[in-house]
């Protein structure tokens, strides 16, 4: 049974410091959900009236919602499969293709399922932006409504200025996110419970009953009201994702023992504000704030909101890098903005990408509650996918029995797809969004991937075995020259192209021959101990493998340089490296579909080279090119 609690058990201020940082990281979402969630339940498209029995009904769908799926689902249960101590839903596919005695299209099922869920994130990436800023600074109307026309463009300043700022990284602010949010939930928690205290038996709303009671007083228009309901649990399942950051401890101690009661009671306190103002429905979380404070809100609010899209962004930007290790997306120009922290991590092209897309969404949509019928269809459509695959690591791995799992996976299911159902009905108002973007993402992965299989099932076909190769040496070959030549190669048993083309043009070889295989194993990082592995062959040459982790940061020469106690001294003027430049033509019949073709000879041809992305030395490199028929 692989069931651990945090690879790590810090003390006690330890942990404290560590859930203060989680604040900041993990719960920037959700933690902003107040801003629009009680808003989009009584002005949204599918709108319930305000009257005491529904308000009492919406609070208790949120408490039970934020409980089920946020407490119960992610923090007690789906933190707990963790992946040498990571979380996300890479990691989560990564434990369930380890699945004894699996059929390969049951892997490649799994495979799919997890993928898709990832590209989903993107559109998460997007939306969450969008709707938090936007969210922020319509505050300024609850003041004047002559801000009205100014909340777009200064939505957009400041989206600008937050991606812009991408590039310099977090590492400098990072420290400001926990204090800043700390006071915003405990600003959240202030106005809620001064709100409670005009109507106390608010609080009974956590009675179940007066849920299903909202399900039966207006069934059909009850259960659409949950598209809105879904908005307070946006970012749940952020908290895994991040789980790597921080451990599962401290993710657990600051939910439970700070942001879900402080962001409850913001949601009673709204409701308090409702009962006893119905009018306050257009904007009840600000016109919960005192005049006088109104626009230091807003400020917090705004600083709240970029946090929030600073962790969805950065969570593009580490879920690119990983796909790019575990062979899913094409080699893109990463950055490494901070010394000492690895995933501090920018991603030029896909920064403006998202960048992009989020001030087409503001322009297009104009509102957070036009946002809102976007919002949450992508979101409750991952959460499916995290139960399903959590389902298939308690059964296979962790040895459940039949009931307790099939138990598991009916409990939170039901609630899962009740969410997703609900949520269908915004395609037509803009759930076609994070959709669309996510199957083109998902299309561009796929097709990547597939490629890259036949790519390197074809090189296959035609080496040359490498025994068979150094064999052929002993009796007579090319001449030797000094130096070490290293040839990377996906297939460690055959002969490199880019051997076999330097031999037909230069007719030599170098006296040292390293035959350079990389490996991406399915865990986020390969201990150092375990990086390396040196097999020594006949006439000079040499095998060695690097592994790493779908987290890890890969450098060639660093890895060659701890080759030394194995006999393989590295000296940067006197190795050349040997890459073969391949080129993809059209086969007269071809293995895939034509638009897969062409979208895959597109990806292949923008690749960023290896030289860039395993850090060789440019002036060290030679490229051989070959075509290859696909």
């Amino acid at each position: 049974m692989s069931v651990s609690e945090d690879p790590q058990h810090p003390a006690e201020s330890s942990l404290a410091a560590l859930s203060l940082a989680a604040m900041g990281v993990v719960y920037g979402d959700i933690g902003t959900s107040p801003l629009y969630t009680m808003k989009e339940v009584f002005n949204g498209p599918h709108a319930v009236a305000v009257t005491p029995d529904n308000l009492l009904g919406i609070l208790s769908l949120v408490f039970w919602a934020l409980v089920i799926t946020v407490s119960l689902k992610y923090v007690m249960f789906i933190t707990r499969a963790d992946n040498r101590g990571e979380g996300g839903i890479m990691a989560l596919t990564a434990l369930a293709s380890r699945m004894s005695g699996a059929s390969a299209r049951s892997l490649w099922w799994i495979s799919v399922l997890g993928i898709f869920g990832a590209a989903l994130f993107y559109g998460d990436a997007v939306i969450t932006p969008a709707m938090t800023v936007l969210s922020a600074i319509e505050g300024l109307e609850v003041a004047t409504p002559l801000f009205k026309p100014y909340v777009v463009p200064v939505t957009i300043g400041i989206i600008l200025g937050l991606f812009v700022f991408q590039r310099k990284g977090t590492a400098s602010v990072g420290a400001l996110f926990g204090p800043v949010m700390l006071f915003w939930f405990a600003t959240l928690g202030v106005f809620g419970f001064l709100n409670i205290l005009k109507h106390p038996a608010i609080i009974f709303a956590i009675n179940p009953w007066y849920a299903l009671n909202f399900f039966i007083e207006n069934r059909g228009y009850g259960f659409l009201a949950l598209g809105a309901v879904v908005l307070a649990i946006t970012g749940g399942e952020a908290l895994y994702a991040d789980m790597g950051h921080f451990g599962r401890r401290p993710i657990k101690w600051a939910w439970l023992g700070f942001v879900f009661p402080m962001l409850y009671l913001n949601y009673l306190g709204q409701g308090a504000l409702i009962l006893d103002n119905p009018e306050a429905v257009k904007n009840p979380f600000f016109l919960l704030v005192p005049d006088m404070l109104l626009y230091p809100m807003v400020g917090l609010a705004t600083a709240a909101a970029v946090i929030a899209s600073q962790a969805v962004i950065s969570g593009a930007f580490s879920l690119t890098s990983q796909a790019m290790q575990l062979g899913y997306c094409p080699r893109i120009h990463v950055l490494f903005t901070s010394e000492s922290k690895k995933g501090q991590i920018y991603i030029p092209y896909i920064n403006w990408l998202v960048m992009l897309a989020v001030i087409v969404l503001v322009l297009g949509f104009r509102s957070s509650t036009n946002l809102a019928a976007a919002y949450g269809l992508a979101v409750t459509l991952t959460m499916m996918i995290d139960t399903v695959l959590a389902f298939i690591v308690v059964r296979s791995l962790w040895m459940w029995s039949g009931i307790q799992s099939f138990a598991f996976l009916g409990f939170f299911i039901v609630v899962d797809f009740a969410f997703f159902a609900a949520n269908s009905v915004k395609i037509i108002d803009g759930g076609w969004f994070p959709l669309v973007l996510g199957l083109s993402v998902f299309a561009l992965l796929s097709t990547w991937k597939r490629g890259r299989t036949l790519l390197y099932e074809k090189l296959q076909q035609d080496s040359m075995p490498l025994d068979a190769f150094i064999t052929s040496l002993s009796y007579g070959g090319p001449h030797r020259v000094e130096g070490t030549g290293v040839f990377m190669t996906t297939n460690p048993n055959g002969v490199p192209r880019a051997m076999l083309h330097n031999l037909l043009h230069n007719k030599v070889l170098h006296e040292r021959v390293i035959l350079l295989n990389v490996n991406v194993e399915e865990v986020p990082h390969v201990a150092e101990a375990d990086r390396i592995e040196v097999h020594r062959l006949p006439q000079g040459f040499y095998q060695v493998i690097v592994r790493y982790g779908f987290k890890d940061d890969p450098d060639i020469p660093l890895a060659l340089a701890m080759c030394e106690p194995y006999g393989i001294k590295y000296e940067s003027m006197e190795t050349s490296f040997f890459l073969g430049r391949e080129t993809i033509v059209r086969h007269s019949i071809p293995v895939m579909a034509r638009w897969r073709q062409k979208l895959f000879t597109w990806m292949f041809r923008n690749a960023d080279t290896a030289t860039a992305y395993f850090k060789i030395p440019t002036n060290r490199v030679v490229e051989l090119g070959t075509q290859i028929e696909l």
